[in-house]
């Protein structure tokens, strides 16, 4: 049996995981929650990584009972993400696989987003939608998305906001101008409420995401949908996903925040995959990048 720690750290969290042939023996992780209002900027997060990740690395083998003998492979994210904090975790878990005498691999971040999505939720080959809102954080406590999601139930008044789809291209740009310019008028003239504006923001862009998502599927002939990323957690994007499903005779697959949101044990999936089929990475080569395109990942395990 094949077995994988995984390092990720790309945002704000920091999660040590551990993957044994497609079984979750661990999955730890820490979240630098700043104050509302604040994002998180690089150098604090990755204060806040290194603060912990040997904590967390500690809980990692301790909950699946494992030793450093026990480990086949050591992956951390490569990319995409957030500069300071992806060098914070690329150094231990390359320091980790040194001391260890272990092979190491840099893993793609939305790679592992899909693959975990893939072995949770057994989908076959499904069109996948990746939404992750940790680089438009603005207002945690606990997090944006939640927040509004929250506020959105409240609602029941449909605000129109800008729309625009081409293809299977979407624009967002606009959208929290419009809002915050029409807010302070609509808001003291008494012609929406905040929790109208929550609510107006999720049916917009949502309904967005399920028309490209939809056309995805027709190219493909595809019959699954699989949604992965922490806006992945989202209720009322999973509840409007799967009505589209439904009438297209489709299925819907999701995952809870367990895994949806950033964690260790997604790296160590698909790091576990890249093992398996021959991959590894040379320590010259284990840099990091910012901007890691998903389309440049080579995918050596699956036909």
């Amino acid at each position: 049996m094949t077995v994988v720690i995984g390092f990720e750290g790309s945002a704000n969290k920091i999660g040590i995981g551990i993957i044994r042939d497609g079984e979750v023996l661990s999955n730890p992780r820490r979240t630098y929650i700043t104050p509302p209002g604040q994002g998180f900027l690089p150098s604090d997060t990755a204060r806040h990584h290194r603060a912990f990740i040997l904590t967390v690395l500690k809980e990692a083998l301790e909950q699946a009972g494992l030793k450093p003998a026990d480990i086949d492979c050591v992956a951390y994210t490569k990319g995409p993400g957030m500069g300071a904090p992806l060098v914070t975790v690329a150094l231990v878990a390359r320091t980790v696989a040194q001391l260890w005498g272990k092979p190491l691999l840099g893993v793609n971040h939305c790679i592992g987003h899909i693959e975990m999505g893939r072995l949770i939720t057994k989908a076959n080959n499904p069109t996948v939608l990746y939404v992750s809102g940790g680089n438009t954080q603005i207002s945690n406590d606990p997090s944006p998305g939640y927040n509004i999601e929250q506020m959105a139930k409240k609602g029941s008044q449909y605000v129109e906001l800008p729309y625009t789809v081409k293809g299977m291209d979407v624009s967002f740009s606009g959208i929290l101008s419009y809002i915050e310019d029409a807010a302070h008028k609509m808001l003291s003239s008494g012609q929406c409420t905040a929790e109208d504006l929550c609510f107006s923001l999720q049916e917009t862009l949502f309904s967005m995401l399920v028309e490209i998502t939809e056309r995805a599927m027709a190219h493909c002939g595809s019959q699954e949908v699989l949604i992965v990323g922490g806006v992945g957690c989202n209720l009322r994007l999973q509840e409007m996903m799967g009505v589209m499903c439904k009438e297209r005779g489709a299925k819907l697959f999701a995952t809870d925040e367990r895994f949806c949101i950033d964690n260790g044990a997604m790296i160590a999936q698909a790091g576990w995959e890249m093992f398996r089929s021959g991959q590894v990475t040379e320590l010259e080569d284990s840099w990091i990048t910012q901007r890691y395109r998903t389309d440049e990942v080579e995918v050596t395990w699956r036909d």
